[in-house]
């Protein structure tokens, strides 16, 4: 599994797509019965629940609502993003910890490593086959670095990847990617085994392929213990015994520390360009981790703290770092903050489809769609934050942004 599925905070059904679109069309009406001009930057400045920051040579050119609390969506992920990154640097490699139990169980160690993928469990597992690791009496497995079922604010309890839970010992983004057909299950990727686990939640599912969640804490486990006894055996050692869940027990020698071979800075733009919720709300609940122990409200407390430091703010709700929850809280001005910080980092941020001169992050929620990020003016860049928090048509915000890449003077508006 080279990258995660590309997945969306919500994904607007066709018939909303439609009732957005008869309200930007309502909205044109109006500018043009107005005498207002009717571009997208026009129609986005006349929106009433919206907020449209624009930043250019180290100065402010467009501050519409630029104080403005908003939802931000998934344009949280772009806080979260910095965060990492000034926390552990763009080198930082995640690990997994492989110990042994003085009664020969395997111990699998979670240190919340968010990209733990097929490959990398099969890679650990030939580094274990060539110390000498011949048999297993049993396979442990020790999530406790993240509190047992926290509650992630904003996350439903859809099949959708995006509404994956988020354990600190994860495989695939605690996703499974099945094909059914005839009544049977089969995994869809060649890497991945079928486990239990997968095959019973593929049996609730229609015929075809799908890349479903596992759901709960307990399905993460069963199906990490369930792949990995599949990889030991694949790779010649021997599974006895069952699976436990549970603290690793005193004493047990550490075998192995498996450095991920991404580093955070492919971690960081795989989670902007797929909008990976899995990754986002994992490198949340890392940045809170205190004394060996990490939870949502922890996690919350340290993130606001940080951003405080960081940039002086006041006014403000971290709720989660994927930007799945309603109760988040950042304004346009807020979010050119971040996006000034990231300049550096602006690499990491994914091209607008069709349009080189924008690079930007998406936020969509039912009701809100925001877009933050660079627009790319006579050779330089400029920084951008549109939060809407009232339907629009969904590519509206795109439409917004190519027109900010290309209006031959922004400080008119």
């Amino acid at each position: 599994m080279s990258a995660p599925t590309p997945c969306q905070c919500f994904a607007a059904p066709r018939a909303a797509r439609r009732r957005a679109a008869l309200v930007l069309g309502t909205v044109a009406l109006w500018l043009a019965a107005t005498g207002t001009q009717a571009d997208p930057i026009g129609q986005a400045l006349a929106l009433g629940n919206a907020s449209l920051v624009v930043a250019e040579d180290d100065r402010t050119v467009i501050a519409d609502n630029a104080d403005r609390g908003m939802v931000p969506a998934s344009t949280m992920k772009l806080l979260t993003a910095l965060a990492a990154i000034e926390r552990w640097g763009l080198d930082h490699r995640f690990t997994t910890e492989f110990r042994r139990g003085r009664d020969g169980r395997l111990w699998v160690v979670g240190r919340g490593d968010p990209y733990l993928v097929s490959e990398e469990l099969e890679q650990a597992v030939r580094a274990l086959r060539r110390q000498g690791l011949s048999t297993v009496n049993g396979i442990g497995l020790d999530d406790t670095l993240f509190v047992a079922g926290d509650r992630i604010p904003g996350r439903a309890s859809s099949h959708n990847p995006y509404d994956a839970p988020v354990t600190a010992l994860a495989v695939n983004f605690n996703t499974v990617n099945v094909r059914v057909a005839g009544g049977r299950v089969r995994s869809a990727e060649a890497q991945t085994g079928l486990t239990p686990t997968a095959r019973r939640l593929g049996m609730r599912m229609g015929t075809g392929e799908h890349r479903i969640n596992l759901q709960s804490r307990d399905n993460a486990l069963s199906h990490f213990g369930e792949l990995l006894a599949l990889k030991l055996e694949a790779a010649g050692v021997r599974v006895t015994g069952d699976v436990r869940v549970g603290r690793v027990p005193d004493g047990a020698d550490v075998l192995l520390v498996h450095r991920n071979g991404r580093p955070l800075a492919t971690v960081v733009e795989n989670m902007l360009e797929y909008s990976t919720n899995f990754i986002a709300n994992d490198l949340f609940l890392l940045f809170g981790e205190r004394g060996g122990v990490s939870s949502m409200a922890q996690s919350q407390r340290a993130m606001e703290a940080w951003a405080r430091r960081q940039f002086g703010w006041d006014r403000f709700t971290i709720e989660d770092g994927a930007g799945l929850s309603r109760g988040n809280r950042l304004s346009g001005r807020q979010l050119i903050d971040v996006l000034d910080a990231m300049v550096p980092y602006r690499q990491l941020v994914p091209v607008q489809d069709g349009n080189p001169n924008v690079r930007a992050k998406t936020g969509t929620l039912s009701g809100v769609s925001c877009y933050a990020g660079w627009v790319r003016r006579d050779g330089g860049w400029a920084a951008f934050s549109l939060l809407i928090n009232q339907p629009v048509a969904y590519g509206f915000r795109h439409q917004v942004a190519s027109a900010l890449a290309t209006a031959p003077r922004l400080a008119r508006y």
